[in-house]
C-alpha cells in the first residue's frame, strides 16, 4: 500500500502537540523529590482534569476498536465491555473508592503490603502487572492497525513511534502529565470520531442502519453461550475493579468525595464515548463492500472484510469518508491509544517502584532513588506492551484477557483486604494459588494452553460453556475466607505453637492489648521523669535566685 503523505503529516503534528502539552505539564514535577507527589500529582487533581483522565483510561484504542469489532461480528447485545466497564467504576466508586482514598494509600498494592507483607504484595503484583501490559498492547496494537490501514504506514513503526511518545512524555511528568494529556486526548476522541459517523452513515454505499437492525448488528445471546455471556459480563463488571490505572485516579482526588465523583461520572464518560463506535460497527455491516474503493480501487476481495474485523474501525473511515474526515478519525485512534498506553505504562511502573523496590529490594532508598527506578520502570513496561502489540491477532480477544487473571486472582483479594479484617497472608497465598490454578487448568485457546479440567458442559468444539471464570473467582474467595478463619483460629488459640507462624499472623487480642499497656507505661514513664527533671531545674533556679 503506498504511504499517505498527508496523512503522515497529520499524525506527527498530533503527536508533537501531545508530546508539548506532556512536558508543559511536567514542569509541576520539575525538581520535585517526593515519588508520591509524582505518582499522584500532589494528590491535587481537580474534578475537570480528573473526569477527563478517568474516562481516557478506559476509552482507550482497544475499547473504541474493539467495540466497532464486536457490533460488526458479533452484534451491540454481546459488545459487552462498554457496559460492563461503565458498571465496574459505579461499583468501585460505591465500594472501594471511598476506603482507599480515605487511607491515604499511595498504590493498589499498599494495603496488601501492610495486611499480608511485601512478599505477599510482590506477589500480587504479578497478576497486575500482566493486566496492565495486556491493556497496554491491546491499544498500541489498535493504532497499528488503524495507520497501516489509512496511511500505509508499517504496522510495526506505528506500534513502536507511539509507544516511544507515550513513554517520553510520562518519563518526565508523571500523573501530571498524563491527566493534561487526557483532557486533549479525549476531546479529539470525541470530535474525531462524531465527525467521522455522519460521512460514514449518509455514504451512498451503506444502507439505513434502522431497516433489520435487530437481525443485522444488533443481534441477541446465543443460547447454548449463556454460561460464556454471563461470565464475560461479571468479569468485566468485577474484574475492571482492581486495576492500579483506576486507583490512582481515585487516590489522586483531591477529597473522598471527589474521588467517587469521578467513578461515577468516568462510567457515564464510557457509555457516551462508545456510541459512536457502536454505529460504526453497525455501518460496516450495511455497507456495500463489493462497490467500495477497497474493491474497485485497492483490488481487495469484499470477502477478506469478515477476516479482518479488527480493522473495522479504521477500514470504514479509510474508505466510507472522505479523505480529509479519515485523518480526524485517525487522530481520534490516535488519542485513544495515547489516553490509555501512558496511564498503563506509569500505574504499573509506580507499584513496582514502591511496592518492589522500595519495600522489598531497598527498604533504605531515598525519595529521589525510587523516582528513578520508576523512570526506568516505564521503559521496561513500554517494552514489554510494545512487544504483545507486535504478536497479536485480536484486539478485542486481548482486551478481554485483560480482565481475565485481574478478576480471578485480584478481585477477591480487594475485597477481603478491604472488607475481612481477619483475613491474613495464609489465605491470600491459597487463595491466589488456587485462583490461579483452576482458571489455567480451564485452559485459553487463544494463549495456545489446553483445557486440563473440563467444567460442566464442556463442548469439544467450543470449550468451556459453564461460567468457569466466576467459579474460579468464587473459589478464591472461599479459599481466602476460610484458611484466614482458620489460621486465626488455631494460632491464637494456641492450637498449633506459634514457633509455626511463619507469617506471623498469630497474634491474639490479648497479645495487642499488653503491647498496647507496655508502650502506654513506657510513656507515663519517660513524662513522669520528664517532670522531675523539669521540677528540679525550677527548684535550682529558685535557688540561686
Amino acid at each position: 500500500m503506498v504511504l499517505n503523505i498527508p496523512g503522515l503529516v497529520a499524525v506527527i503534528i498530533f503527536y508533537i502537540v501531545i508530546l508539548v502539552i506532556g512536558l508543559w505539564a511536567a514542569r509541576r514535577t520539575k525538581g520535585e523529590t517526593n515519588s508520591e507527589n509524582v505518582m499522584l500529582a500532589g494528590r491535587n487533581i481537580g474534578t475537570f482534569v480528573g473526569v477527563f483522565t478517568m474516562t481516557a483510561t478506559w476509552v482507550g484504542g482497544g475499547f473504541i476498536n474493539g467495540t466497532a469489532e464486536t457490533v460488526y461480528r458479533d452484534g451491540l447485545v454481546n459488545c459487552q465491555a462498554p457496559l460492563g466497564y461503565s458498571i465496574s467504576l459505579i461499583i468501585g466508586g460505591l465500594f472501594f473508592a471511598r476506603k482507599m482514598r480515605e487511607q491515604g494509600y499511595v498504590t493498589m498494592l499498599d494495603p496488601f503490603t501492610q495486611t499480608y507483607g511485601e512478599r505477599m504484595g510482590g506477589l500480587i503484583y504479578i497478576p497486575a502487572l500482566l493486566g496492565e501490559v495486556f491493556w497496554s498492547g491491546a491499544i498500541l496494537a489498535a493504532l497499528g492497525s488503524t495507520l497501516r490501514v489509512i496511511i500505509g504506514l508499517s504496522h510495526e513503526v506505528s506500534i513502536i513511534s507511539s509507544a516511544c511518545v507515550a513513554v517520553f512524555y510520562t518519563l518526565f511528568g508523571g500523573l501530571y502529565s498524563v491527566a493534561y494529556t487526557d483532557v486533549v486526548q479525549i476531546i479529539c476522541i470525541f470530535v474525531g470520531l462524531w465527525l467521522c459517523v455522519p460521512f460514514a452513515m449518509t455514504n451512498e454505499l451503506v444502507e439505513n442502519i434502522s431497516v433489520n437492525s435487530s437481525t443485522e448488528w444488533i443481534n441477541g445471546v446465543d443460547r447454548e453461550g449463556v454460561g460464556v455471556y454471563i461470565d464475560s459480563f461479571l468479569m468485566l463488571a468485577f474484574g475492571g475493579i482492581p486495576w492500579q490505572v483506576y486507583f490512582q485516579r481515585v487516590l489522586s482526588a483531591k477529597t473522598v468525595k471527589a474521588a467517587q465523583q469521578l467513578s461515577f461520572l468516568g462510567a457515564a464518560g464510557c457509555i457516551i464515548m462508545s456510541v459512536p463506535s457502536i454505529l460504526i460497527g453497525a455501518i460496516a455491516v450495511n455497507a456495500d463492500w463489493n462497490r467500495t474503493a477497497f474493491v474497485t480501487k485497492d483490488n481487495f476481495n469484499a470477502s477478506e472484510i469478515s477476516s479482518r474485523s479488527s480493522d473495522i474501525l479504521p477500514l470504514v473511515l479509510q474508505y466510507l469518508t472522505p479523505e480529509w474526515v479519515s485523518f480526524f478519525g485517525l487522530g481520534a485512534v490516535s488519542a485513544a491509544v495515547m489516553s490509555s498506553a501512558d496511564s498503563s505504562i506509569l500505574s504499573a511502573s509506580c507499584m513496582f517502584a514502591r511496592n518492589i523496590y522500595k519495600m522489598i529490594i531497598r527498604q533504605k532508598a531515598s525519595e529521589k532513588e525510587v523516582i528513578w527506578v520508576m523512570r526506568i520502570a516505564i521503559f521496561g513496561v513500554g517494552a514489554l506492551a510494545t512487544e504483545m502489540a507486535l504478536s497479536v491477532d485480536s484486539i478485542y480477544v486481548l482486551w478481554y484477557l485483560c480482565s481475565d487473571l485481574v478478576y480471578v486472582v485480584l478481585f477477591p483479594q480487594l475485597v477481603c483486604v478491604i472488607y475481612l479484617k481477619k483475613s491474613n497472608t495464609y489465605g491470600s497465598l491459597l487463595g491466589y494459588v488456587v485462583g490461579m490454578f483452576f482458571r489455567i487448568a480451564g485452559g485459553e485457546p487463544t494463549l495456545g494452553i489446553d483445557a486440563v479440567i473440563k467444567y460442566p458442559y464442556y463442548s469439544e468444539e467450543r470449550g468451556q460453556m459453564f461460567p468457569f471464570k466466576t467459579l474460579c473467582m468464587l473459589m478464591s474467595l472461599t479459599t481466602i475466607i476460610s484458611v484466614s478463619c482458620l489460621t486465626n483460629f488455631l494460632f491464637k488459640r494456641k492450637i498449633v505453637h506459634p514457633r509455626f507462624d511463619i507469617f506471623k499472623c498469630g497474634i491474639t487480642e490479648e497479645c495487642k492489648d499488653k503491647k498496647l499497656e507496655k508502650d502506654t507505661v513506657t510513656s507515663i514513664e519517660i513524662f513522669a521523669i520528664q517532670k522531675s527533671e523539669l521540677v528540679k531545674s525550677t527548684e535550682e533556679m529558685k535557688t540561686k535566685q
